[in-house]
């Protein structure tokens, strides 16, 4: 019997093991800033967003809930430099420990620009920043549509820009043009404007200008999102971007139809100067007037130089009036010998007419002529038929018909004979029976044969009714009114067609 060693060490389940371990690494870290490069994020089904974090040495799971990935100001990918904040906590479910993002942002600056220029290159590959795509804008647009803050200085500045230039309505669109949901918003309203429908409650634009003030990258980071870059590169509406200042560059900018460097400039390419436009009107006027008075004048100077080359008019009338003369002379004669050839051709042609009674004559001469050939060559055929038929009567022979129906009998004595030995019924006169079933079915072997059958024996001369009884013997009890089975005129005649199914010959016990 082996000794029990005791000691002091407490017994913990494995659960409660993970309890301790979870609120150790959650009561010491409860708030912590981890840097690390972003490897396998996926984005759950069910809205959580699960990636590791690494450096050279370590790597940590990170875990972040569906309500937080809403609010992060990034989308997480993968090679992503990021710093983490959140708290450390364990799964129990793999014994693992993890850190549960609060927030996220980029490592740096030089992170944000490696972000986007490998984004840059990503949407320029997929043909979005085409300058085949991109769209002239309108001279004098009608309704200029502004996707802006409304509280900023940029809304102002382009309304102010717009007054001293050219004056035109504007519709602002609010949105947030920078934090949380501000790239949505933008992309939001661009979409917006061109579902409007042209002559709707509200006018449609022809033009789009996207504005934001300057700042640093960061504050300009919704302008570099694909989904505000798809929604500028898809925009049917020509659009302008002004974001920030002149140095400032986001993607916004390649994929929008022009790129202004300030919203002031943005105001400046949409509507002209009106002043302006009103002296190059006037000009062109002045110049079209001008050009109008050359041309007159050309033209005057050459129509008086061809009136200089005519003749006078009355001489010219009285020279086409004589000649009109001679043709009226010329036409007379010609009319008379005309008329003369056409009465002598229709004399002649009359002569050759002939009348009705005399075609009806030379008509019924021809039928009667045709008749009489039609009897000769009909008589003819009857005739040859009559003289064939003859021909064929005298080459018959009654005796050879005679002695062919003989034969022909004797042949059909001999089928018949034969198809009467051959018959099942010939057997039955020999003494032998034709047992069958109530549903008329032959019976051949005795094994198929059960106490208390009902059966029907067929002779020779007619059917017996019969009942089995044990041991395969057979009863041929007559039930009343059955007269004996040797008074042929009581029994039921055999048919010639045998039994029912399809009068083929039955099968003999």
């Amino acid at each position: 019997m082996s000794e029990t060693r005791s000691h002091n060490l407490p017994e913990y389940s494995v659960s409660e093991i993970s309890r301790a371990v979870k609120a150790t690494l959650e009561e010491n870290f409860q708030r912590v800033r981890v840097r690390g490069e972003v490897s396998k994020p996926n984005y759950h089904g069910s809205g959580h967003l699960y990636f590791s974090l690494k450096d050279e040495d370590a790597v940590i799971d990170a875990v972040c809930w569906r309500g937080t990935v809403g609010r992060l100001r990034l989308k997480i990918e993968h090679g992503m430099e990021v710093v983490a904040t959140g708290r450390i906590s364990s799964y129990p479910g793999s014994s693992k420990y993890q850190i549960v993002i609060d927030a996220v942002e980029l490592a740096g600056e030089g992170a944000l620009l490696k972000l986007l220029e490998e984004r840059r290159k990503k949407l320029a590959a997929e043909g979005l920043f085409d300058e085949a795509r991109k769209k002239p804008l309108p001279m004098l647009p009608e309704i200029i549509g502004v996707v802006t803050s409304p509280t900023g200085a940029v809304i102002r500045d382009i309304l102010h820009r717009l007054a001293d230039r050219f004056p035109r309505p504007v519709l602002l669109w609010p949105v947030a043009v920078q934090g949380d949901g501000a790239a949505e918003q933008v992309a939001a309203a661009i979409r917006g404007f061109n579902a409007l429908q042209p002559g709707g409650k509200v006018p449609r634009p022809d033009l789009i200008i996207v504005a934001r003030g300057g700042g640093s990258l960061e504050d300009l980071w919704a302008f570099n999102e694909e989904i505000v870059v798809r929604a500028a590169a898809a925009s049917e509406i020509p659009l302008i971007a002004a974001i920030g200042h002149e140095t400032d560059v986001t993607l916004i900018d390649f994929a929008a139809d022009r790129r202004a460097p300030t919203p002031t400039a943005a105001a400046e390419m949409a509507v002209p100067v009106r002043s302006e436009l009103m002296a190059a009107i006037a000009e062109h006027g002045h110049r079209l007037a001008r050009a109008v008075a050359r041309d007159l004048a050309h033209r005057r100077t050459e129509i008086e130089g061809l009136a200089r080359g005519l003749p006078e008019p009355r001489r010219l009338i009285e020279d086409k009036s004589q000649q009109l003369d001679g043709w009226i002379e010329r036409l007379k004669v010609a009319e008379r010998g005309f008329f003369a050839e056409r009465k002598r051709q229709i004399a002649t042609l009359a002569a050759r007419l002939v009348t009705p009674g005399e075609m009806i004559r030379r008509k019924s001469q021809d039928l009667a002529h045709g008749a009489a050939l039609l009897k000769k060559a009909m008589e003819a055929f009857a005739s040859r038929k009559e003289r064939a038929l003859d021909r064929v009567a005298a080459g018959l022979r009654p005796a050879l018909v005679t002695e062919l129906i003989a034969r022909r009998r004797l042949a059909l004595d001999g089928l018949a004979r034969l198809l009467e030995g051959l018959s099942y019924e010939s057997v039955l006169q020999r003494g032998f029976v034709l047992v069958r079933d109530v549903a008329e079915r032959p019976v051949t072997q005795a094994a198929a044969v059960t106490a208390g059958m009902k059966l029907t024996l067929t002779f020779g001369d007619g059917t017996v009714p019969a009942i089995a009884e044990a041991g395969g013997k057979t009863s041929s009890r007559k039930p009343k009114p059955v007269a004996p089975a040797t008074t042929a005129s009581s029994a039921t005649k055999p048919k010639k067609g045998g039994p029912k199914d399809g009068g083929s010959q039955g099968s003999l016990l």
